[in-house]
């Protein structure tokens, strides 16, 4: 018999978005609806879990980082992050319609970026003998990762090269004016018009459907 279902249990996120800085602007849903934004990160563990399942966060660094963190450092954390969320939606949102991003924006998103930057440390790893791999440099975060607002930076770390880089151009907005959620168009044509094809573009199809009937 198969265990019931945990009513309780969080929604998993719907990272439809294909790049963690993206999901992170999604985590407002509704951002443009008629009956206002909702808010999925709600608290610090929606944070973690957030982190956690755009494998940016290890399980057992998440685990750490709930059972650790005091309430005062978790209520900073996540203002830092929902800060960094809504400054990458202004200059995302502003970069589609064509609009020159506002200065205090870019401040935060530099801010944000060059302090976890600066949280990194470089790691030699040496290869051993008759094991596969070679010696090199590669960055680990050292003692940052017990630190309250380690989820923040790797999502700061992983949105850098989506700004810094051409994928910029490669970000959409859903068709869907009641959605809007944004999302990295990996399309061959670079056509993608919908978030999520099963969610937006369904309903879509099936207006224009109707539509058709009633006509």
């Amino acid at each position: 018999m198969e265990p019931l279902p945990n009513e309780s249990a969080p929604r998993p996120f719907d990272l439809s978005g294909g790049h963690p800085a993206l999901d992170l602007v999604n985590s407002l849903d509704n951002r443009f609806g008629p009956d206002g934004p909702r808010e999925l990160l709600g608290d610090y563990g929606d944070l973690l879990r957030f982190a956690g399942q755009a494998r940016l966060l290890e399980p057992q660094a998440a685990g750490r980082l709930a059972k650790s963190v005091t309430p005062a450092a978790a209520a900073r954390a996540l203002r830092s992050a929902r800060e960094l969320r809504e400054a990458l939606a202004r200059v995302l949102y502003g970069h589609l319609e064509g609009d020159i991003p506002n200065r205090a924006d870019l401040l935060v998103l530099e801010r944000r970026i060059n302090e976890a930057n600066r949280r990194r440390e470089l790691h030699w790893t040496q290869a051993s003998p008759g094991a596969p791999g070679q010696a090199a440099l590669h960055w680990q975060w050292g003692r940052s990762a017990a630190a309250a607002e380690f989820p923040v930076w790797v999502i700061a770390v992983a949105a850098a090269p989506l700004l810094l880089t051409d994928t910029l151009q490669r970000v959409r907005a859903c068709g869907a004016q009641n959605c809007r959620w944004l999302f990295l168009d990996t399309s061959k044509n670079h056509t993608r018009r919908w978030c999520n094809m099963k969610v937006c573009g369904n309903r879509a199809k099936a207006r224009r459907f109707q539509e058709r009937r009633t006509q």
